[in-house]
């Protein structure tokens, strides 16, 4: 068994906080309200590349803003996600943080919680990624480094784009409801949890 997690919405408790920074930049820029909702679970690679094509001088002025809003964040553990991730330290059990962010992003969130990078065993970032969520490349690669297969790994996310990463990649997925309603998530989950507190390994038996 091998798992691996989606950050933001998974782990940290952060997605009504990007959901505000991107809403102000939709307005602002694209005259688009609801912003955030539409670019869950895509890197800023992706949103520039799909919202601001050939829009130079917009991404030069979100980039710092979103910056300094990444360091004001707060990085609160998903309730349970922290016990969570230490049960599977203690049973031997190899897990990745899989996540759209980029590496400026995560070592914000390390400042927060320097214990993050030993209670797993790798994080990959949109640094190691050519493909974005719902690709499944992500989740391929981390099965791939963590020595597991389709039938033996677990992915858990909360975003449209990143649940039907896990579906394309064959894995078993656990689907958070912090970011959408259950309703709208269940059909793309084998499980849909609302944190991780009563969560066991051996309720990872599917």
């Amino acid at each position: 068994m091998i798992v691996l997690f989606d950050f933001d919405g998974v782990i940290a408790d952060t997605e009504s906080q990007y959901t505000t920074f991107w809403n102000r930049m939709g307005l602002e820029y694209l005259g688009l309200e609801d912003f955030g909702h539409t670019i869950k679970g895509q890197t800023l690679v992706q949103i520039f590349g799909k919202y601001f094509d050939g829009m130079t001088r917009e991404q030069e002025e979100i980039v710092p803003q979103l910056n300094a809003f990444e360091e004001q964040m707060t990085y609160e553990y998903i309730p349970g996600a922290y016990e969570f991730m230490q049960e599977l330290k203690a049973a031997g059990i190899p897990s990745a943080i899989v996540t759209s962010s980029n590496d400026v992003k995560m070592a914000n969130a390390y400042k927060a919680h320097p214990e993050l990078r030993e209670l797993v065993d790798m994080v990959l970032t949109s640094e190691h990624f050519s493909k974005s969520k719902p690709d499944p490349e992500c989740f391929l690669k981390g099965m791939e480094l963590l020595g597991g297969t389709p039938e033996t790994t677990y992915v858990f996310e909360d975003s449209i784009h990143g649940l039907n990463a896990g579906r394309a990649s064959g894995a078993h997925v656990i689907g958070l409801a912090t970011t959408n309603k259950r309703e709208a998530i269940a059909h793309l989950c084998d499980m849909v949890i609302d944190d991780f507190r009563n969560l066991t390994i051996q309720d990872l038996s599917f």
